[in-house]
């Protein structure tokens, strides 16, 4: 099972390179942020036409996430994420797929900090942490999969001293992504290349891309139940090559089949 996280960065303007990429990678479950569409522009009959069935949260020009599926019709459990400070972004989609369930994030930016954009993206990890934590408890397999926001250790981002003073990587976000992982979740890409450069963002600006300067801000956690299973984890970073693409490249993992202990 490949489940997969892509921040689309527009999914109708980047509809051409969304779809090569699904045609290339055939991933099982795709979690997409930044869709910038509206509810009624999400683009469902391109998407079904290449295999897919989808749930979405859209908002007019603006953030908005999407879960696709190849395996089943994704069975929707939230399109909110509980105690979310505003509830006006559309930044949070959850839905059981294949005996998984699979929660979608797009955590805010948070810049400029400090401001009431940093606050508003503390406020909303505290939120996210507190049900990560309800899931973990429930003893499901999950996998909290997005764009989120934050590069966890210096190895994570491209030139470390540059970013001290921004909201992706001050001391308060990087604690809370810390102290999330060690509720029990599994960080799939970091734990399948630990001492790895790896990016999965790279800037439109001063040729970011052909320099590798990069960021890793899209991450998949998994639960207990599935850190087991995990086979996979990697970047399609050619994708950030293709002409017309996202600033950020699709993440995804491979997870093996599933035992009849975490079955029940």
């Amino acid at each position: 099972m490949i489940i997969a996280t892509y921040n689309v960065n527009g999914v109708n303007g980047r509809l051409p390179v969304l779809l090569r990429w699904l045609a290339e990678r055939q991933p099982d479950v795709v979690c997409l942020q930044e869709l910038k569409a509206p509810q009624d522009k999400f683009p469902e009959a391109a998407i079904a036409e290449a295999g897919y069935e989808a749930i979405w949260h859209g908002q007019k020009s603006w953030n908005g996430v999407a879960i696709l599926s190849r395996i089943g019709t994704p069975v929707e459990t939230r399109r909110a994420l509980p105690g979310d400070p505003d509830e006006a972004q559309s930044r949070y989609i959850e839905a059981a797929v294949g005996g998984v369930l699979i929660g979608g994030l797009y955590l805010p930016n948070g810049n400029p900090r400090p401001g009431p954009k940093f606050d508003y993206k503390l406020r909303w990890f505290d939120a996210f942490a507190r049900h990560a934590r309800e899931l973990l408890d429930a003893d499901m397999p999950v996998v909290l999969a997005g764009d989120y926001n934050v590069m966890p250790t210096d190895l994570d981002v491209y030139k470390p001293e540059r970013w001290r003073d921004d909201a992706l990587f001050a001391p308060e976000v990087r604690a809370a992504y810390a102290n999330l992982v060690a509720q029990g979740w599994t960080d799939a890409l970091r734990t399948q290349h630990p001492d790895e450069t790896i990016y999965t963002f790279w800037d439109y600006f001063r040729n970011a891309y052909g320099r590798n300067a990069g960021l890793r801000i899209d991450h998949l956690l998994l639960s207990p139940t599935l850190a087991g299973r995990l086979r996979a984890a990697e970047v399609d970073r050619h994708v950030r090559n293709w002409e017309k693409t996202s600033d950020h490249a699709p993440v995804w993992i491979e997870l093996g089949e599933a035992t009849r202990r975490s079955r029940r």
